[in-house]
């Protein structure tokens, strides 16, 4: 424990500002809210000029508490090469995976074989070398009595696995989505070689670590029933990040949805719903993010290109200024496999936004459990054309009227305020910490 009378934490995360994105919001919000529940972060991530984001934020870094120590390293990237293969910028190259282009060329075809195969866990394994090496100052230079880690990328996890073996520093892993069981993972061209050696080392690494967090109830089950239990502290919102935001006065009935949407996010219930309500002449719908190009060939196709817009990707308070200022809030869960366990990290700042949410996606979901234990919204299967058309309706007619339905109610939505959460963490820390305490990291 320092003078101070704080204790220290190794905060381990390829995701930092000035990346942007739902991936950075996590430990920005644990480095800022830690030390108030008595624990000093010290983040250990990689050099914006080496990494490979899919988007970048440069506005968060003013959200990067002062007071906390941030170490940057070198990376090797894998991206880059395969950007200038490609003749794109990296940035291009990052994002081809999911939302952006299908991979038709030979060229991407080839790059996508060698990242499922030769960079495992992923392709952002380049980091953990020059990470591993920037370990034996940082423990000298700072009283460390524990290690986070958080993934994807689920490299990163390679990283705690070695301080806590080396050091013995007590390791908490953080997984916000799924290593294996991730939704797109059979969609990878991986050899069967590939997938024995990535579920060994998933295997290795979270049978390894002192304690696991999962960020879903269903994540949390598959955990358990593999012999490794695991704490459950979601994803959450920060209420100081509406502070100064007021909603904005509209002609429209805005739906908005935030976030990247591919293909298997595509809501066509709600385009067939948008179209059996003509008379409802206000309602618009609004896209912000990465929309893949099938989104907007099913908008051209059911001649609503009037009613939706769409805009890229813009800073996370410009977004909370676009969710404030809508009637309701578009979720969508990806329509895969084994979905059940997916709740998007922006469904959360949905409820600090106070707005009422429209989900398409399992109803038996941990995302609808979400929404009805807040009473937030509700969520509707992909097909049901008629109930999306029915629950617009009602809230238009109520906008239209001058008495619009509320969303979440804040009492009911405080326990996924990032402050709460952090709490979470943190007495989560003194329990590992009182198990497993370390002598001395540095030695």
């Amino acid at each position: 424990m320092s003078r101070s009378g704080k204790r220290w934490v190794l905060l381990v995360t390829y995701y930092f500002p000035p990346a942007g994105g739902a991936a950075v919001q996590r430990f920005l919000k644990f480095a800022r809210y830690l030390p108030q529940h008595g624990w000093q972060p010290v983040v250990l991530t990689v050099r914006p000029e080496d990494a490979a984001y899919p988007s970048r934020d440069p506005e968060l870094l003013e959200e990067v508490p002062p007071d906390v120590p941030v170490i940057r390293t070198r990376a090797w990237d894998p991206y880059a090469a395969y950007a200038r293969l490609l003749g794109q910028r990296k940035e291009e190259a990052v994002s081809v995976g999911f939302a952006g282009r299908p991979h038709r060329s030979w060229k991407e075809r080839l790059a996508r074989w060698i990242r499922a195969n030769l960079f495992l866990p992923d392709a952002r394994v380049g980091w953990v070398p020059f990470a591993l090496r920037a370990l034996p100052r940082l423990l000298r230079r700072y009283p460390i009595e524990a290690v986070v880690t958080t993934g994807p990328p689920h490299s990163t996890h390679l990283i705690g696995y070695r301080a806590h073996r080396r050091y013995g520093l007590p390791w908490v892993a953080d997984l916000r989505d799924p290593w294996t069981g991730i939704d797109y993972y059979e969609m990878l061209p991986m050899t069967r070689w590939a997938r024995r050696l990535d579920a060994w080392l998933e295997r290795r690494v979270l049978q390894a670590a002192s304690h696991r967090v999962v960020v879903t109830p269903a994540m949390q089950r598959t955990l358990e029933a593999r012999g490794l239990p695991s704490v459950l502290i979601p994803n959450g919102f920060d209420p100081a990040d509406f502070e100064g935001l007021q909603p904005r006065p509209s002609e429209h009935f805005w739906v908005t949805y935030a976030g990247s949407m591919n293909p298997a996010r595509n809501p066509e219930a709600l385009w067939q719903a948008l179209r059996s309500l003509n008379d409802a002449t206000q309602l618009r719908v609004r896209l912000i993010g990465t929309v893949d190009a099938s989104i907007h060939q099913t908008i051209a196709h059911h001649r609503l290109a009037d009613r939706v817009e769409v805009l890229p990707f813009l800073p996370h308070r410009q977004v909370l200024q676009y969710l404030l200022d809508s009637a309701l809030l578009l979720l969508v869960v990806n329509r895969v496999a084994g979905n059940a366990w997916i709740v998007t990290s922006k469904l959360y700042e949905y409820l600090g936004a106070g707005r009422p949410v429209l989900g398409i996606g399992p109803v038996a979901g941990d995302a609808a459990a979400v929404l009805r234990e807040t009473k937030a919204g509700e969520m509707f299967d992909y097909d049901d054309v008629e109930g999306i058309a029915a629950y617009l309706r009602r809230h238009y007619e109520a906008w239209a009227a001058g008495r619009p339905l509320p969303g979440a109610p804040p009492e009911l939505a405080r326990r996924y305020s990032r402050p709460y959460l952090a709490g979470e963490l943190a007495r989560l820390l003194e329990e590992v910490t009182r198990a497993e305490p370390c002598v001395s990291a540095a030695s």
